[in-house]
């Protein structure tokens, strides 16, 4: 089985956005990586948001959703505390709902890797003490 893939909001604008600096990349690695992309909400509306002005930007999220290619992997209602408490713990870098979202998704999907532009996942932890594993493209890894 492979691992899942835990979609941030950076590639997923990249995907669409066919001028988005990391387009090729993102659609590279997207091509390699099994069906469905797990997200959250939060990574949905920003994209959503992102996209906005970009004809068909939005449609084109909402269409992945729709076909199964992503599928949201955590029901935020159920996961309020442990939210709460990630982004406490992250205020000063500060973290967003997406990326509180996104972190307690790795710690609930244990080989979760999470597929990002965003070089706040090399400071956030998962279980406190565990490095949340990544995929970016190599100009933002360390």
């Amino acid at each position: 089985m492979r691992a899942p893939v835990l979609l941030d909001t950076g590639p997923l604008v990249a995907l669409v956005h066919r001028r988005d600096k990391y387009h090729e990349w993102a659609k590279a690695q997207t091509e390699r990586m099994p069906a469905p992309l797990l997200t959250c909400e939060p990574v949905l509306t920003e994209a959503c948001f992102l996209l906005s002005k970009l004809p068909g930007g939005s449609s084109a999220v909402l269409e992945m959703v729709e076909h199964g290619l992503i599928e949201v992997g955590i029901h935020l209602p159920g996961e309020i505390m442990a939210l709460r408490k990630l982004m406490a713990r992250y205020a000063d870098v500060p973290m967003s709902l997406a990326d509180a979202c996104l972190v307690r998704l790795s710690e609930k999907e244990e080989k979760g890797i999470v597929f990002t532009l965003d070089s706040d996942f090399h400071i956030y932890r998962r279980h406190r003490r565990q490095i949340v594993p990544t995929l970016m493209p190599p100009e933002r890894s360390r």
